[in-house]
């Protein structure tokens, strides 16, 4: 049996116990860390006022589980946004490079704002919370953004100041999303909402 460290704060002592007597099935989840992640974004995405007790109640683990990959609560929204991120830079991979003609660069903005309207709550979590600007992952993921489209837009428009067109770029995409989430925006007709976003990179692209 593992011994339990009684000069540890209660708290630990408490998570230290569950791991003790925790079944030994619970240690065989497959990927633990990536269930969490995906079993926290469905509950965002549902309005749900998570815990880590209740997460660990929804993947069928102990509650001390979660705690092996997460610290608290914090750290697991802050992962939850991190691979918002990273899903969304891989969806904007997928565009032409270099972009053909700067109508390629509108689809920066489509992406972007159906992926905020597909997975609102998750967006606001990528967005809506301060971070440590000097040595945040999520600083740099969003930087990693910005550089996928400065460097398409350097591409197109070669004699521009593409860092500054490329913030443009993004502000624009960025205010369409919020605009539509706010519900500033009619955002019912999916085709519409791509029409719209693409004439307004028009407006600034040509």
């Amino acid at each position: 049996m593992n011994a339990i460290n009684s000069a540890a704060p209660p708290r630990a002592r408490k998570v230290q116990m569950d791991m003790a007597t925790e079944p030994k099935s619970a240690y065989h989840h497959g990927d633990l860390r990536a269930a969490l992640l995906g079993h926290a974004a469905d509950m965002l995405e549902s309005g749900e006022n998570f815990s880590m007790r209740a997460l660990a109640k929804r993947a069928g683990v102990s509650n001390a589980a979660p705690y092996r990959h997460f610290d608290d609560r914090e750290a697991l929204e802050s992962a939850v946004a991190l691979e918002g991120f990273q899903d969304l830079r891989a969806q904007l991979a997928s565009l032409p490079t270099p972009p053909s003609d700067p109508t390629d660069l509108a689809e920066f903005g489509v992406i972007y704002v159906r992926f905020a309207l597909a997975h609102p709550a998750r967006f606001k979590l990528m967005f809506g919370r301060e971070c440590d600007d000097r040595d945040d992952e999520r600083v740099r993921a969003a930087g990693a953004l910005n550089d996928l489209l400065t460097s398409a837009v350097a591409a197109d428009f070669p004699d521009s100041d593409a860092p500054a067109l490329a913030t443009a770029a993004w502000a624009l995409a960025h205010g369409l999303a919020f605009l539509h989430l706010d519900g500033k925006l009619d955002n019912h007709d999916p085709t519409t909402i791509d029409a719209r976003v693409r004439t307004s990179f028009a407006a600034i692209l040509t």
